[in-house]
């Protein structure tokens, strides 16, 4: 993909546009082994100490006729790891997306309801969505880094922000910041634990790196923008298992400075990973929401309990 070829927005974010990839569909209410059952509001209470990072109040998405996002309520606590987890279809990767309103990208998709980061809503008129989704960003399923240098991949973002002045009107004028941009690309890298594989050959193409080295890649570019909230949509799905322990073991690390929702349908991996997890099933249904622990040792709702076990999904 040529440089020109990038939209506006990832040509400002520095992420490649893949909104539509993965659109869960809701529709029906239960799904094969799924039994019926009434959700009880305590069973998606979650209360924690301090003020939420995220807070979401009533919010539905549509796709059409397709509800796919019934009418979910949940605060997510900051510099945690919060795990959506649920069957395909079930609406995670679309409440995931209406964090930074990514959605708004697909023509047919419609939302209601409230979403805010630090108390503000994100879904007011208004919104800077260029700087929302520097503020949120996102990291997808499949590694997609830029063809340009591993250098460039990182400092890309912030280039386009004006964060850091480069090029020979800079230079002319006395503030090129290669300096600042070279401190900047060494401790994104370092931060997505990739330093230490590539400090040798930044100028190297990102395309030739593994693809586990490119998913961590792609999370260095968006911690290269200063984000306060990492969105991750199964980033580890198409890794092998050493890839994808390193990504798990740098999740962890991540949510010491920064709040981490992540989609995945690996329920081990929720387990592993994640301080809360929320339980979202067909239509689009936010289940439960609890600790991590009690998710998965104790369920509220049977129809979780049997998920979990592996008796639908």
């Amino acid at each position: 993909m040529s440089e020109s070829s990038l939209t506006d927005s990832e040509m400002e974010t520095g992420e490649l546009d893949e909104s539509t990839a993965g659109i869960d569909a809701g529709g029906s209410t239960t799904t094969d082994g799924e039994t019926e059952e009434e959700v009880q509001a305590e069973w998606t209470d979650y209360s924690f100490d301090g003020e939420p990072k995220i807070s979401v109040e009533d919010l539905d998405v549509w796709y059409g006729d397709d509800h796919a996002i019934q009418s979910v309520s949940m605060d997510i606590p900051e510099e945690s790891v919060t795990a959506l987890i649920g069957p395909s279809g079930c609406g995670k990767s679309t409440f995931l997306r209406s964090i930074n309103r990514m959605n708004d990208r697909i023509n047919i998709a419609r939302t209601d309801g409230r979403v805010a980061i630090d108390g503000q809503d994100i879904y007011q008129d208004g919104t800077d969505l260029v700087e929302l989704r520097k503020r949120v960003g996102m990291v997808f399923q499949s590694p997609n880094p830029f063809p340009k240098s591993i250098r460039d991949n990182i400092a890309y973002g912030p280039r386009k922000h004006g964060d850091i002045e480069r090029g020979l009107l800079a230079r002319l004028l006395g503030r090129d910041e290669k300096a600042e941009e070279d401190r900047l690309v060494e401790r994104s890298l370092r931060q997505a634990a990739l330093w230490d594989e590539v400090s040798d050959r930044l100028d190297d193409n990102a395309i030739g790196l593994s693809g586990g080295q490119q998913q961590r890649l792609c999370i260095a570019r968006c911690l290269a923008v200063d984000p306060e909230v990492i969105l991750m949509d199964e980033p580890a799905s198409a890794l092998d298992p050493v890839a994808t322990s390193k990504i798990e073991d740098l999740i962890e690390e991540l949510s010491e400075d920064y709040t981490v929702v992540v989609v995945t349908h690996n329920m081990q991996q929720a387990a592993r990973i994640s301080d809360q997890t929320a339980v979202f099933l067909t239509g689009g249904e936010l289940v439960e929401y609890g600790d991590t622990d009690q998710i998965f040792e104790n369920p509220e709702s049977q129809r979780v309990e049997d998920y979990i076990t592996g008796k639908f999904g």
